[in-house]
């Protein structure tokens, strides 16, 4: 008795998976014949960057020509749309969906500049959170901090600043700086020169900071820290003119 039972529950359990294959197939055959009635853009961009649009996004989805609105959803590969898309600098992610009624969803999420890249010899460049170093922009200007110096040239020739350790470390540092309010404020400008040397910049005092290249940026940033609280406080704003950062356990001020 307890055999039949079981043989029972196997065959219903057997008869109703084919029950909803059949209805995925159906679902999905239903799809593919669909026609692409509208196309929906939402773009998460809650740091109000705006070097995409909607209709930047639409240009990138379409491909020889093929006009969307209309086409069958079986006839357009939603991996290859993604692919395109994703392939813009300024574009961290993107997901296509389709549903039954013939609406194109598109989810678009946009990099986050931390700095700008200045050159007078070339195109400039921002360098996205993500390391990614992407082209300016007609529409958009962002306010990040800003890089030069000769070796500015050789961050756009990377593409990415992962891809070195030394670039990982030049991130590191701006993202130190952009996650700290007061840095955020009163470091205006990165010179990086063709040995990797930095020079900083601030907003406020007419120092030169010598940081020295970008490895153990924690401590130096400590180190100029005690400078702007435990120093100038005692002998002025305007007392010197170098600041150097580059020595273990030393400030060297002049």
């Amino acid at each position: 008795m307890k055999l039949k039972l079981n043989m029972r529950n196997e065959i219903k359990g057997v008869l109703a998976l084919a029950a909803l294959l059949v209805l995925i197939a159906f679902a999905e055959r239903e799809t593919n014949d669909t026609a692409v009635k509208q196309i929906s853009i939402d773009i998460d961009n809650i740091e109000n960057n705006h070097f995409i649009d909607e209709e930047d996004v639409r240009r990138l989805m379409q491909f020889n020509q093929q006009n969307l609105i209309g086409a069958s959803m079986g006839s357009i590969s939603l991996k290859e749309i993604e692919k395109r898309i994703k392939a813009d600098k300024f574009i961290e992610d993107a997901e296509l969906y389709s549903d039954l009624k013939g609406n194109l969803l598109v989810n678009v999420d946009l990099r986050r500049p931390i700095a700008r890249i200045v050159r007078n010899d070339g195109p400039d460049g921002y360098i996205a959170e993500d390391g990614t170093v992407m082209p300016v922009s007609e529409k958009f200007t962002a306010r990040v901090i800003l890089i030069s110096g000769s070796y500015a040239h050789n961050l756009l020739a990377m593409g990415n600043l992962n891809k070195t350790e030394e670039g990982k470390q030049l991130l590191a540092l701006i993202e130190m700086i952009e996650d700290d309010d007061f840095w955020k404020a009163q470091i205006a400008q990165l010179d990086i020169d063709s040995k990797r040397n930095i020079n900083l910049f601030p907003q406020v005092g007419d120092e030169l900071i010598e940081f020295g290249q970008a490895d153990n940026a924690e401590e130096k940033l400590k180190k100029l820290m005690i400078f702007y609280k435990e120093i100038l406080p005692v002998k002025g704003w305007n007392k010197y003119k170098r600041v150097n950062l580059q020595y273990e356990g030393q400030i060297v001020a002049e």
